[in-house]
């Protein structure tokens, strides 16, 4: 289950960089609609990822929480705000999640 819950901790991470990016391209209320899902995905983010580290690993928590926002937000960025999706920049992508899975398997 914390493993579950710590994934759902990363999708917000995502969730909170989309919403800044989100922010920066709007004005008005609208900016201001962005920065609170900012803050709630944050809050929930921090909530979760505080949770599952009273079970598992601060390190391995840490490092797989910050792997699947950093993924998350280079797609969101490649799908949503339209950046490069070069060669060298998807070979490292996949390189990051390779090591997120090689966490999960020697983590007990």
């Amino acid at each position: 289950m914390n493993w579950i819950l710590l994934v759902v901790a990363g999708l917000f991470e995502v969730g909170f960089a989309a919403c800044l990016g989100k922010a920066k391209e709007s004005s008005g209320k609208i900016a201001v609609f962005w920065y609170l899902g900012f803050f709630i995905c944050l809050t929930i983010s921090m909530i979760l990822l505080v949770k599952v580290t009273k079970e598992l690993p601060i390190g391995t928590a840490y490092a797989v929480w910050t792997g699947i926002g950093a993924v998350g937000s280079v797609l969101v960025g490649i799908f949503v705000f339209k950046e490069p999706a070069y060669f060298w920049r998807i070979f490292f992508l996949s390189t990051l999640i390779l090591s997120i899975v090689g966490l999960k398997i020697v983590s007990k």
